[in-house]
């Protein structure tokens, strides 16, 4: 977790927004980010205890073995308030740097060394106040934490604020003699990646002034949050079971996937009505946070919103617009399936909470954490011993924070930093197939931090999201290819193929509809257009007719589904999903059917972190994204399972 002001240029997105996921899609960065998957919301696994209560458990009453051990970033919160308190006293430390930036390469080097050494301590610090906060986003004292520590970033982000415009006013030729002198060389790709930004730095006086906007600009995104997931409550509903359930965002994933249709038509509703209840207030932030976007991006002088966003990547601008073309030639392949879909469950009309159940649904596997471990273990395997070895101890150890609980962020996400373990939370639930899938995900995201921090220096261990998707989705790929290939019989192929396309469906399409949904909402408010209630339904509903096609029953309430969705609050986010599924798969192929080339490529890109450009990382693993062939053939598997499917059920 960095603040905002650092010079680094390749950073993932700050770690307190990151991979909470909406329904269908995938959340995990950063981040990692990252899901739609849920939680087990009851106590532990004993089924006596579940007949007992339906109600999720206060985080005091969860067993330590199924929460994380934090203790690689601190043993204990006095630990942490020692080194919160230290490490706000070194923010004057910047003040001797100061004015000296043009005296020579060695005193440059002196100012990235501290700047270095205090984002390391920062970034152990705000990970354990964020993840403090994650268990319980009620518990005051955890967001007090998280706050002080916004708080302080603040203040670093101002008083560090004079490094990129005085680097910048170094004269070029200066500054290229400076880039070869042996003191610099541990920064030379940061500092020529900070060169990029020239057009876009404003003077002293200006940056002083944006980098004291820190808190105030993180406001719609916490209003968001505590409406979400500490103030709605969703009320209970009766499972197929005819047992009362209490409503969550961890539980609606379980009822959506229920075989009795009307459980997840009153789950969806019932949902939904909270989400209409708050729908100006959640479209006042929404609009909020975009137009924050809108205003940097005017204030650093890009073109628009989404050119500043895909500019820390040096990302061009034709590879999200060849996304949102590659996915609307083949619309009609996506059209096809729901009428397939509604054909195989033998519906009169397919509505989007019929679209998450398994067609074969009486197929539905339950797997324990361990066994979800021990077969996501044995789908990696071609990845090596040193690869299955680190994520076996980190699984059936203290990484990850298993299960719901009362107040726990939603979703799904991996957190990795430079000196602690590569943290996973997930919200579990055995009886759901596609939480294997989100953990091995999840896990993908851990080891890319894995490799990448033992790798790499400080400066250059976080990778991007753009790559990071690609990380975790190639696990999920994995896991997909293990299972397909010791599939029983004929039915069980065709439930594994069905969750296939749905993977592809909510990753590819879903989040490339998501990702056009940010463009024109962003370009309307940069074209004057106020971002209303109406206007968010408007646009939204004109890409659900797009997207689902004619004959697909659209819920009124489906229009409101914009407002839910935590990744809008970190702007054109989204598409990296869907890139990073096709190189995946893409990817997966080359591994799986080379040999230790191959294999070294791919674990090389895991441990390239931001050493190199996003797309230069993929090239040399394998794949050019830069090109819509990965996105094309991708897609055109899906077509190929949709007739597989259509002919096995």
């Amino acid at each position: 977790m960095h603040h905002a002001r650092s010079v680094r240029a390749c950073r993932k997105p700050p770690v307190g927004m990151q991979a909470q996921a909406a329904l269908g899609s995938r959340s995990r960065p950063l981040q990692r980010w990252s899901n739609t998957s849920s939680a087990n919301p009851y106590v532990q696994h004993n089924e006596m205890t579940i007949k007992q209560t339906k109600q999720l458990l206060p985080r005091d009453k969860i067993k330590p073995a199924d929460t994380w051990d934090l203790a690689s970033l601190f043993p204990d919160d006095a630990a942490w308030e020692r080194a919160f308190r230290k490490w706000e006293k070194q923010i004057s430390g910047y003040d001797r740097f100061r004015g000296t930036l043009r005296d020579g390469p060695e005193a440059l080097a002196a100012c990235l060394k501290f700047d270095t050494a205090f984002e390391r301590a920062g970034e152990r610090i705000g990970v354990y106040a964020h993840l403090k906060v994650s268990e319980d986003q009620t518990n005051s004292a955890y967001q007090r934490m998280q706050g002080r520590y916004v708080n302080v970033a603040g203040r670093a982000a101002e008083a560090a604020s004079f490094i990129r415009p005085e680097i910048l006013a170094i004269p070029a030729a200066r500054l290229r003699e400076y880039l070869e002198h042996k003191s610099l060389r541990p920064y030379r790709t940061l500092l020529e990646r900070l060169i990029r930004y020239k057009p876009h730095t404003l003077g002293k006086k200006e940056e002083r002034l944006l980098a004291m906007q820190t808190e105030m600009a993180q406001a719609a995104g916490q209003v968001f949050r505590q409406l979400n997931d500490a103030d709605m409550r969703f009320g209970t509903v009766k499972d197929e079971r005819g047992e009362q359930l209490e409503l969550t965002h961890g539980t609606f994933s379980k009822l959506l996937h229920s075989p009795k249709r009307g459980v997840r038509r009153t789950a969806f509703k019932q949902y939904y009505e909270q989400y209409a209840a708050h729908r100006h207030s959640l479209a006042a932030a929404l609009s909020g946070s975009m137009q924050r976007d809108v205003y940097y991006a005017r204030a650093r002088n890009h073109p628009s919103a989404l050119e500043a966003a895909l500019f820390p990547d040096n990302m061009p601008a034709a590879v999200y617009d060849n996304l949102i073309e590659s996915v609307h030639r083949h619309l009609p392949s996506v059209h096809r399936y729901y009428d397939v879909r509604r054909r195989k469950m033998r519906l009169r009309d397919i509505h989007q909470y019929d679209t998450y159940v398994p067609i074969l649904a009486d197929l539905q596997t339950r797997h324990t954490w361990n066994e979800a471990v021990r077969v996501i273990l044995e789908a990696l395997e071609p990845l090596g011993s040193e690869y299955c070895g680190e994520l076996e101890k980190g699984l059936l150890g203290r990484w990850c924070d298993r299960y719901e609980n009362r107040g726990k962020q939603s979703g799904a996400f991996s957190c990795g930093s430079f000196d602690g373990a590569p943290y996973i939370l997930m919200n579990y639930q055995p009886d759901v197939l596609e939480h294997v899938f989100t953990l091995a995900h999840e896990a993908g995201h851990s080891m890319h931090s894995f490799y990448s921090a033992k790798t790499q220096p400080f400066q250059y261990y976080d990778y991007v999201i753009f790559v990071a998707e690609v990380a975790s989705t190639f696990n999920e790929q994995l896991l997909s290819r293990h299972l397909l290939d010791r599939a029983p019989d004929d039915r069980h192929r065709a439930y594994l193929i069905n969750r296939q396309i749905d993977a592809m469906r909510g990753t590819l399409v879903r989040q490339t509809m998501f990702a056009e949904f940010e463009k024109i909402a962003h370009a309307s408010l940069e074209a004057g257009e106020p971002l209303t209630i109406d206007r968010f339904k408007e646009i939204y509903r004109e890409l659900l007719v797009q997207y689902f096609g004619p004959d697909f029953a659209l819920d009124d309430e489906l229009d409101l589904e914009c407002l839910r969705i935590p990744h809008f609050y970190r702007a054109f986010y989204v598409y990296k999903y869907a890139t990073g599924m096709s190189a995946a798969i893409a990817l997966a192929d080359r591994v799986l059917g080379g040999g230790p080339r191959e294999l070294a490529d791919y674990l090389g890109f895991l441990s390239g972190g931001c050493s190199k450009d996003p797309l230069d990382l993929l090239r040399g693993a394998g794949v050019d994204m830069a090109q819509p062939h990965a996105v094309d053939t991708a897609l055109g598997q899906f077509d190929q399972w949709v007739d597989e499917l259509d002919g096995l059920v």
